[in-house]
């Protein structure tokens, strides 16, 4: 028989495997998050042969953890330049120069993406 402590552990891992999901597919869903939710869930459904209930509620903690990780990020605004945005991580200490064009070129001028587009007035 499975003791507790296993069953605990076992549901750790597949919650750490969710996340791993989530965090390598995020920029794929970057406006509809829902899609990267079910997309996680078929993940430990079909990998893990987890049901459906279980692998919705590790998936939704494992979302939890990435926001928790993700919401913490700022925009350092005295640091940046008109060619480099910084990013910080307050908690780690941990900072990142993006160049602005690779923002541009990956983010918003993508074929796919309208909704970040200026209109002239």
């Amino acid at each position: 028989m499975i003791g507790p402590s296993a069953v605990l552990e076992y549901q750790d891992m597949l919650q750490a495997a969710a996340l791993v999901f989530l965090e390598r597919h995020q920029c794929e869903h970057l406006g509809d998050d829902r899609q990267l939710f079910d997309r996680a869930v078929l993940h430990l459904v079909s990998d893990y042969d987890v049901l459906t209930q279980t692998a919705e509620k590790l998936v939704h903690l494992a979302c939890s953890d990435m926001s928790a990780v993700r919401d913490r990020q700022r925009l350092d605004i005295v640091s940046s330049t008109s060619t480099h945005t910084v990013i910080i991580d307050p908690a780690t200490g941990n900072a990142w120069a993006v160049p602005v064009s690779l923002i541009y070129e990956r983010i918003l001028n993508t074929p796919d993406n309208g909704r970040f587009r200026v209109t002239a007035p």
